[in-house]
């Protein structure tokens, strides 16, 4: 499997620049729209790039704590309810994914739950659910590696078939609380001011939740050493394959883009894996989660959206795509001042 990431090439933003600046309007007048072009350029190395077969793979895993500690609203079958929305065209990811013709492909990352084989659901399970962190290691080294593995696995399979646009999402009851937990061990804040609301706590609950995890982390913390061990303690099953999946897409030289809290968090373990890994990143909305903004600023990145998303599923990465299409439709065809006869300034 490929792993091995490359920084981007100096020499082709600069010449991407000088391309933008050429064209039919003032200088740095398109905004964020010229950032993305020149990224998208860039890690495809070329003055004309362009978007091929868009997909977004939504990952589907269970927790334990979700069984055991009052940290969602919603039961833990609701993750395998979930799931069988997915397939059925039901959710809002397949909503957006048809409106914006984006591929949509459905994991079993590990659902607490059997499902029938099916050319819409592509079976990953590394075990029906994580343990309860609470008492335990959410998995053991080898599941973790094993769904890393999985993860890239996955990828490799869309880049084989002209992917070079890709974008994450999940689902699975409690994984707001693994991010948060993750968040706080990769950006060293604390771990209160990391966890949110998820699918909608009220106050006291959220405020159980911050009781629940603060014990978590504290329990566990001191036999945390390296990225791998923290996503073994706290991950999801989920949450490890799409860090896989980042990894694996960064080596593949694709367009990374990046959805709210939960892929967030699963960036910043990859992230600290290999630094190279955020050229490849597009953010493409900022979550109504507390703690999403937070790694937005800890990671210096601008998200394209803030439309207080917070439902997961890679929703936020579905309805940014035209934007970023615009940013590489403008790139290509938008004329210049030579070749409009318009003059410059």
């Amino acid at each position: 499997m490929t792993s091995k990431i490359t920084a981007l090439s100096k020499e082709m933003q600069t010449a991407l620049q000088k391309k933008i600046d050429f064209k039919t309007k003032p200088i740095g007048s398109l905004g964020l729209l010229e950032t993305i072009a020149i990224k998208i350029g860039s890690i495809q190395n070329t003055l004309t790039p362009k978007i091929t077969e868009p997909t977004i793979i939504v990952f589907a895993g269970d927790h334990g704590i979700s069984k055991s500690k009052g940290v969602s609203p919603y039961p833990q079958e609701v993750t395998q309810q979930m799931v069988f929305n997915f397939l059925n065209g039901g959710a809002a990811i397949n909503v957006f994914c048809k409106q914006n013709k984006i591929n949509l492909k459905i994991i079993d990352a590990g659902v607490n739950a059997d499902f029938d084989k099916s050319d819409a659901l592509i079976s990953a399970k590394t075990a029906k659910g994580t343990k309860d962190f609470s008492i335990e290691k959410a998995m053991t080294m080898a599941q973790c590696n094993l769904a890393l593995e999985k993860g890239k696995e996955i990828v490799n399979t869309s880049f084989q078939k002209n992917c070079n646009t890709i974008g994450f999402g999940e689902m699975g009851i409690g994984n707001t609380s693994s991010a948060a937990l993750l968040m706080s061990y990769f950006t060293a804040i604390g771990i209160e001011d990391c966890v949110g609301k998820g699918t909608g706590l009220n106050d006291e609950g959220l405020q159980q939740k911050k009781t629940i995890l603060k014990k978590v982390y504290q329990k566990h913390i001191i036999n945390i050493d390296a990225p791998t061990d923290a996503l073994a303690t706290f991950g999801g099953f989920e949450i490890v394959m799409i860090a896989g999946a980042i990894l694996e897409a960064a080596a593949l030289k694709m367009t990374i883009l990046i959805d709210g809290f939960i892929v967030t968090s699963a960036l910043l373990a990859a992230h600290a894996i290999d630094k190279n890994v955020l050229d490849y990143c597009i953010f493409t909305h900022s979550s109504g989660e507390q703690g999403h903004q937070k790694i937005l600023n800890f990671l210096k990145v601008k998200p394209v959206l803030n439309l207080g998303l917070r439902l997961g599923e890679g929703t936020g990465a579905a309805v940014a795509l035209p934007i970023i299409q615009s940013s590489v439709l403008f790139l290509n065809e938008m004329a210049t001042f030579e070749s409009a006869n318009v003059s410059e300034a």
